[in-house]
């Protein structure tokens, strides 16, 4: 168990980073919610397990990504990679909680959605979350060349889905 002194620190430090983080993978804010209240209450069951402090963050946001990913899987059930994707960029349309006076970051969401799991991982967490790829690195598990390369590849799709969206 963790420290009620620390929790609260980390919970200060990482909510609502780790709020965003969630709700760009499962686009729902409701259900970005339920997932950030599940991260946080393993993040309080299991820091003791945490060997280094300094690994804090990645570990924090592995927890948090698997959490996400855990919520797809069993919410998308037997559809395709493509019927995900098409199914959350329906949910982007339909959400009360999108301001869509910036059709440019509702485009920006959708292309990151069409990117497959990898890329949009990574991308999400070097372009809105500015982390390091050695960083990127310890919550995916791949090398660092294979972030820059998923990272660069990503790009040019989400520059080239935007593009044909304002054509």
């Amino acid at each position: 168990m963790i420290n009620a002194g620390i929790f609260e620190s980390l919970v200060k430090e990482y909510s609502e980073p780790l709020y965003w983080h969630i709700r760009r993978l499962v686009v729902c804010h409701e259900d970005a919610q339920d997932i950030l209240q599940e991260t946080l209450s393993s993040i309080f069951l299991h820091f003791w397990q945490l060997r280094n402090p300094a690994k804090a963050k990645s570990w924090i946001y592995t927890v948090a990504t698997n959490k996400a990913n855990k919520f797809l899987k069993k919410k998308a059930g037997k559809l395709r990679c493509e019927e995900i994707s098409d199914y959350l960029c329906e949910m982007i349309e339909s959400s009360p909680f999108v301001d869509y006076e910036k059709a440019v970051a509702v485009d920006l969401h959708k292309a990151i959605l069409k990117l497959p799991k990898t890329q949009q991982l990574v991308f999400n967490l070097r372009f809105f979350d500015e982390m390091e790829y050695e960083e990127i690195s310890k919550i995916t598990g791949s090398s660092v060349d294979t972030l820059r390369v998923n990272y660069h590849i990503a790009k040019k799709k989400v520059i080239q889905y935007i593009h044909e969206e304002q054509i």
